[in-house]
């Protein structure tokens, strides 16, 4: 159980009106799709902890810069609660892999108005917003 709240932070590649996913196998939300992203260190500028999150991943270059939402996910049951800010990216260097297998078991390109299902709590939020943006 958490004494307080925790930092995480997400990035939303949408590239070509199709959102970039990852697939969970650990809890919270083993099963469930989400943006790739995760905790931030101590001191860790959010922007770049997403940018080492997202290389980490998938192995690819990001740049933070645009921020879309901050996503929270708070359950009471478990103990937890998370703020984390999500960032539109919508471009990158290199070409996306599985780079931790231990922790993701797929990965893919999915439009908006197609995306897999479940989908992690704070993807729903920042989906949500994304899907405001769109014309």
């Amino acid at each position: 159980m958490q004494s307080e709240p925790r930092v995480g932070c997400g990035a939303a590649i949408l590239v070509g009106g199709k959102l970039l996913l990852i697939r969970r196998k650990r809890e919270p939300e083993a099963g469930c799709w989400g943006l790739p992203g995760g905790k931030v260190d101590l001191f860790e500028p959010v922007a770049r902890a997403v940018e080492r999150e997202v290389a980490e991943e998938l192995g690819v270059t990001i740049h933070a810069e645009t921020m879309l939402c901050l996503v929270e996910q708070s359950d009471q049951v478990a103990g937890t609660h998370w703020i984390a800010p999500v960032y539109l990216v919508t471009e990158f260097t290199g070409t996306p892999a599985l780079m931790e297998p231990e922790k993701h078991s797929d990965f893919g390109w999915f439009p908006l108005a197609e995306l897999p299902s479940p989908l992690t709590t704070p993807t729903l939020q920042a989906v949500a917003v994304l899907q405001k943006r769109e014309p």
